[in-house]
């Protein structure tokens, strides 16, 4: 598909600039407030899974069918997700249904409570995308959709991560590839750091690990982050790959959304509950945590991570992939870091980011999530990283309907 250049510039006035900021403190104390809500309740239901693990794990499977006979019976054209936002973000689509907040939200929560694989950041990005794009109709503006849209997203993500620099830039350039939507650069900001003051007042709390380490940057120091951005842009690439075939895959093999969730959760409770007792289930936070911590981190987990996570998201659970990423990232830094002398909390941090920036196909947002994680002593060595790691990946990405601007 042929993308043209952006037309907001030729459109927006500064009176429109001035409307759209103002609309974007609105936006952000919204979506701040539900991003406090969803992600409160998350954390809390993933403690009491934790305390209660082997009375609930092993109820996945009835989870799962309710999530199914949700999506069956009420979601419609929410059904698509992530993708969706992608679709009308590039009209080819021009609404986002309301019901896919309490839809999206409900079966999420279910499959945390009940061990899932799964993350939250793609469920917050369509939870700020879809309350945003519901008030474009109001607007006059050239491509209002679009502008809408990326202004949600923004706020969704940074108000449920905390990193709003990160999230402004991670909207910016994930729709196309290539593309950055420059002229609402500010309103999307704004959107951004409103929702992240309004989920952390409301008492969500930010993960950070500043990493006192910093790097001189020489040949050799240069050659090892290089080694590193490629084997994380390569981890990247497997995740971004194997969600794809799975999803295909499973869907063959089980046509019915019924058994196929059934069955394969089965399965999953198995593997779940005998691999190191639910060590892969929810988040992934504790593989975070014991990484950049000096934690015992095995040299499986990265792996043994990712294959649950697309296991359980190819089955029809819900949840986003960004905070797995995170894990499996930080747990193969933290294998890594040792075989090239080099500080594991560090390395644990350039695969937090590298790995989120190769499966999505961002580049500027995974350096500024390094800064706002970690501290911005690193700064040069996440952007060597990152670079490497987007070197080798521009084909594939979690989100199978991003696009790339093609050069004239």
């Amino acid at each position: 598909m042929k993308i043209r250049q952006l037309s907001e510039s030729q459109g927006l006035s500064y009176s429109n600039l001035v409307i759209l900021s103002l609309y974007a403190v609105f936006l952000g104390a919204l979506v701040g407030l539900i991003d406090a809500i969803f992600g409160r309740v998350l954390i809390g239901l993933s403690e009491y899974r934790d305390h209660h693990l082997f009375y609930l794990v092993p109820a996945l499977p009835i989870a799962g069918l309710l999530i199914v006979y949700l999506y069956q019976r009420f979601a419609g054209k929410a059904a698509q997700g992530m993708g969706l936002i992608f679709k009308v973000g590039h009209n080819e689509e021009d609404q986002v249904p309301l019901r896919l907040i309490p839809l999206v939200t409900v079966t999420t929560w279910l499959t945390h409570l009940f061990g899932g694989s799964a993350g939250r950041e793609g469920v917050a990005v369509q939870l700020g995308a879809t309350v945003s794009h519901a008030f474009s109709r109001y607007f006059k503006l050239p491509n209002a959709s679009r502008i809408f849209l990326t202004m949600g997203m923004a706020a969704g993500f940074g108000g449920l991560f905390q990193t709003p620099i990160a999230a402004t830039f991670f909207a910016l350039e994930v729709l196309t590839l290539g593309q950055l939507s420059l002229p609402i650069l500010v309103p999307t900001l704004i959107a951004s750091f409103v929702a992240s003051t309004t989920s952390h007042l409301l008492g969500l709390e930010k993960f950070s690990h500043f990493v006192s380490e910093s790097l001189s940057i020489d040949l050799g120091t240069f050659i090892k982050l290089a080694l590193l951005g490629l084997a994380f842009g390569l981890a990247g690439n497997l995740f971004a790959y194997l969600l794809s075939l799975a999803k295909k895959k499973v869907a063959s093999l089980l046509p019915n959304p019924y058994y196929r969730v059934l069955l394969g959760s089965v399965v999953l409770t198995c593997l779940l509950l005998i691999l190191w007792k639910g060590r892969y289930t929810g988040l992934g936070t504790n593989l975070i945590a014991l990484s950049v911590g000096g934690g015992t981190i095995y040299p499986l987990d990265w792996l043994l991570k990712l294959l649950l996570t697309v296991f359980t998201l190819s089955l029809g659970f819900q949840g986003g992939e960004v905070t797995p990423l995170f894990a499996i990232g930080a747990s193969l830094g933290a294998v890594l870091a040792p075989v090239l002398g080099l500080p594991i909390p560090l390395v644990a941090g350039l695969g937090y980011l590298s790995v989120f920036g190769s499966s999505t196909n961002t580049l500027l947002a995974p350096i500024f999530i390094g800064v706002e994680v970690f501290g911005p002593a690193n700064a040069v060595p996440y952007a060597i990283v990152m670079a490497f790691a987007y070197l080798i990946n521009h084909k594939t990405s979690i989100y199978g309907q991003q696009k790339m601007l093609e050069m004239q």
